[in-house]
């Protein structure tokens, strides 16, 4: 059984009240990024949310970079299938650039460990 609801999903009523005020974004992340770029030496609190073990080995990390792109390029070929227009054009162009960085990765990692 449907049920039929009073605000669909993208109804005008629902965007104005999830909307994202970007003023208030803009009011909180400018000091830092504007402190960063007067000194370049100042730690960007942002690079350290995500961390990597200093002991993971070239291969590793080639390779799950490789899976990464891959993922990246699936996610944004199916946004392009969604999108017309400059927009599409943009999601292809994000597209090509995850795969041409997904080959130097794999070349990368075909340097480094060979497969026999």
């Amino acid at each position: 059984m449907k049920k039929n609801s009073p605000n669909p999903p993208g109804s005008p009523a629902d965007s104005s009240e999830d909307s994202i005020d970007l003023s208030n974004l803009s009011k909180t992340t400018e000091p830092t990024i504007s402190a960063r770029l007067r000194n370049p030496t100042h730690l960007d609190p942002i690079s350290h949310v995500f961390t990597l073990r200093p002991d993971i080995d070239t291969p590793s990390l080639l390779t799950h970079a490789s899976e990464t792109l891959a993922s990246l390029n699936v996610m944004s070929t199916d946004l392009a299938c969604d999108l017309e227009s400059s927009r599409r054009n943009i999601a292809l162009a994000i597209q090509q650039l995850a795969v041409l960085a997904q080959l130097l990765v794999n070349r990368a990692l075909d340097n480094v460990a060979p497969l026999d």
